[in-house]
């Protein structure tokens, strides 16, 4: 497994992550046998980087983590986060970034973790009511506990990840980014450059949108948040699976499937990037690593422009209350 180093902060891990939010919630039915072998084929496979949260299943996740990691964890970098706060019957409840929670939040990351240390804690979305300089303060403190190794922010603006910056070295955000999400290059990744911060690209295959499998709003099983999302709705739906017909056919004469293509180039757009998309599937799990091996000349590069310029997807990326939440976008 190739290696990337995230930000200027030296945090080794491996080229393509995991990400495990859909093993426990928003994506339909769930299978926890299916989701800890998936994890440890990720382990032989060679992909040290997984990402979670403590909103995912209201913990459920990193609960699966720590069970699936016993006797695992030094083999892995392990990212989660805290900031969205959510009641015990899973209703949205907002955004808390104040040092106390924060403290309160990783103590109880890590006891679901069954760690003593967390590689790389994420603010998941920025409190708006609280000072970026506060969150930051807290996270520190936790650094300098030996809590946690790294420090990262989730969908923050280019503003924010400056005033976050001077306070304690900011090792990585974790922002939404793919062929269907391109708006972090205008001006949030280069902010990200110009300070030695490393960008985790999440949602790297437009929440399983550009893999071509997805071709009818019914295609979606109960209790997919997707049906819900304003892309795969509607005409936006129709117009959205037409970008997505033309990598379709770019990917078949290129010998690869549509999520390796979508993949690799996310992986082309700078070594400073990861990419960590999810599954709860071993053999999606196998597809998403043969990312590594496409390899994407210019003409394919200027191809994929033309057929996935920037603003090219129809729709929010989110429902209109979770748009609010992103700081990216303010």
């Amino acid at each position: 497994m190739k290696q990337r180093l995230l930000g200027t902060q030296g945090l080794p891990v491996s080229a393509i992550g995991l990400g495990c939010m859909g093993m426990s919630e928003f994506y339909g039915p769930l299978n926890e046998h299916e989701s800890i072998a998936t994890l440890h084929r990720a382990l032989e496979k060679g992909i040290t980087f997984l990402d979670t949260a403590d909103m995912y299943g209201t913990g459920e996740n990193e609960l699966l983590l720590g069970k699936a990691l016993s006797g695992k964890r030094d083999r892995v970098v392990l990212a989660t986060k805290f900031g969205i706060v959510r009641s015990p019957d899973r209703d949205f409840r907002g955004v808390n970034g104040r040092p106390e929670y924060v403290r309160s939040a990783c103590d109880a990351s890590l006891r679901r973790l069954r760690t003593d240390r967390i590689d790389l804690y994420y603010q998941h979305r920025v409190d708006p009511q609280t000072p970026i300089e506060e969150t930051v303060g807290a996270l520190a403190e936790l650094v300098r506990e030996g809590k946690v190794r790294h420090i990262g922010l989730s969908e923050a603006s280019a503003k924010t990840l400056r005033r976050a910056h001077r306070v304690h070295p900011v090792t990585a955000l974790q922002s939404e980014y793919s062929l269907w999400s391109r708006e972090v290059e205008e001006e949030i990744l280069p902010t990200c450059r110009e300070l030695g911060i490393g960008f985790v690209a999440y949602s790297p295959l437009g929440r399983g949108f550009l893999t071509g499998q997805i071709q009818s709003p019914d295609d979606f099983p109960e209790g997919d948040y997707r049906k819900f999302s304003p892309r795969f709705q509607g005409e936006n739906f129709t117009k959205n699976l037409e970008l997505v017909r033309g990598i379709m056919e770019m990917a078949k004469g290129k010998g690869c499937t549509p999520s390796q293509l979508a993949l690799a180039w996310v992986l082309s757009r700078g070594t400073d990037i990861v990419p960590i998309p999810g599954t709860k599937k071993q053999s999606y799990l196998d597809d998403n690593i043969q990312a590594l091996e496409v390899v994407l000349s210019r003409e394919d590069l200027l191809r994929i422009d033309r057929l996935f310029p920037l603003h090219a997807a129809s729709g929010e990326r989110y429902p209109e209350a979770a748009m609010k939440t992103l700081d990216s976008t303010a």
